[in-house]
């Protein structure tokens, strides 16, 4: 069966922060579709994972802020002005405006006329990557081409963006995905039954996370039964809660030997280190900064202990499922995390590891000293972990599930 090419429109493209992303789009390949990518912002990361070179995509960068390029964006408008699919996309827009009167609306609007105009050849689907900005996009450029699309949402989109804009994407893309049965049930109630919403986790690419055999020592935090190492990875952001870490490794007991060691950069970076220095942390915690996707499994299989203080912030922005936790627990790591949004669905607490409520310093600072002083509960709960994410979380599933989704459509229409 010849497959569909679909244009993948991104926010940016690549980032180091959206190694699931890749992770899908390298799958689809795999899977015989043909991709072009098309993202609305240059990359920003100074490295890129192995995963990033693997994909074969072309890909197609957006101007940002339309006043940057104005001629391509003016040789856009003037290509679709004469065509009666400019009106209908601009009626939507008008109606949009109408409920949030923001530059970003007629910023979304322009860019997808320059992907209306330079579209690339042969291309017969759209999809788009996060139901907020770039679905907006999506939206309005299949408007303009006449073309169906589809979208993934993962978390800040879904818990950021407002009802009727998510419903109104719901009702007129083909179907959706999400990564969490919290964010599905959010979509599904929104969609009313006018639009299909599917669970989908994104899972891990277990052959480049190959199981950890080797045995971790036996640290319990003592003088004699030395430091326990407690990682962790992420953007140093808001939602991330580093701030409630740091608390809680300031309030664990003087006779402990720990380390903390945090990889990830971050607009709260230099925040959260003058933060530790306050605390008087400086000697035990190590910033790593941005890390390429081996460097950070070599980090998981050197680690004890990985923790991530997942919150919700005053604007929702929360994580779905983080990526980065079923990437730890593939590697028999004991996680400590917060009972927040999709983290449930992966740990549950004294099986699979220790869940914690949100923005609690003092119930993690609880839950670390357990783990640091018992070396065998780590095993336990690592080893189950291990257990949770090769039998549940491979991602040749998710690729399967959309495969038949795109394939679906295109059965449809021949």
């Amino acid at each position: 069966m010849q497959r569909r090419k679909i244009v993948v429109v991104l926010k940016g493209y690549p980032r180091l922060s959206e190694t699931f992303i890749a992770q899908e789009l390298l799958g689809l390949e795999r899977a015989g579709f043909d991709l072009i990518l098309v993202a609305l912002r240059r990359p920003t990361d100074a490295k890129r994972h192995p995963v990033h070179d693997e994909i074969k995509a072309p890909v197609h960068y957006l101007p940002e802020y339309l006043h940057d390029e104005p001629l391509r964006v003016l040789r856009s408008l003037f290509a679709y002005l004469p065509r009666p699919s400019f009106w209908r996309a601009l009626g939507s827009l008008a109606a949009d405006i109408s409920r949030d009167f923001t530059r970003n609306r007629a910023r979304r609007f322009g860019q997808a006329l320059v992907l209306a105009a330079e579209w690339p050849e042969g291309a017969g689907w759209l999809h788009a990557h996060f139901v907020h900005t770039p679905a907006s996009v999506t939206r309005y450029a299949s408007q303009l081409r006449s073309l169906p699309w589809s979208c993934s949402a993962h978390a800040k989109d879904i818990w950021t963006s407002a009802d009727w804009d998510l419903a109104g994407k719901l009702s007129s893309a083909r179907w959706t995905v999400t990564c969490t049965k919290t964010g599905f049930d959010r979509l599904e109630k929104l969609a009313k039954g006018n639009s299909s919403v599917h669970l989908s986790y994104h899972g891990l690419d277990l052959h480049r996370f190959g199981s950890f055999g080797d045995a971790r020592q036996q640290h319990d935090g003592s003088e004699r039964g030395g430091a326990v190492v407690v990682l962790s990875v992420g953007r140093a952001v808001e939602k991330k809660g580093y701030d409630t870490l740091l608390e809680a490794l300031a309030l664990l007991p003087g006779d402990l030997a720990w380390r903390f060691e945090h990889i990830g950069d971050g607009e709260e970076l230099e925040r959260l280190k003058a933060l530790a220095q306050k605390l008087g942390l400086d000697d035990r915690v190590a910033w790593k900064g941005a890390l390429a996707q081996e460097q950070v499994l070599e980090h998981y299989r050197c680690a004890d202990i990985f923790a991530l203080a997942c919150r919700i912030t005053a604007n929702g922005d929360r994580d779905g499922l983080p990526n980065v936790l079923v990437e730890a627990a593939s590697q028999r790591l004991a996680c400590v995390s917060t009972d927040v949004s999709g983290v449930p669905e992966l740990i549950s607490s004294d099986e699979t590891g220790l869940l914690v409520p949100t923005n609690s310093p003092i119930a993690l600072a609880q839950a670390l000293e357990r783990l640091i002083r018992d070396p065998v509960l780590r095993a336990r709960l690592g080893d189950a972990a291990e257990r949770h994410v090769r039998g549940n979380f491979d991602h040749v599933a998710s690729i399967g599930q959309l495969k038949e989704l795109f394939e679906r459509e295109w059965r449809a229409v021949n």
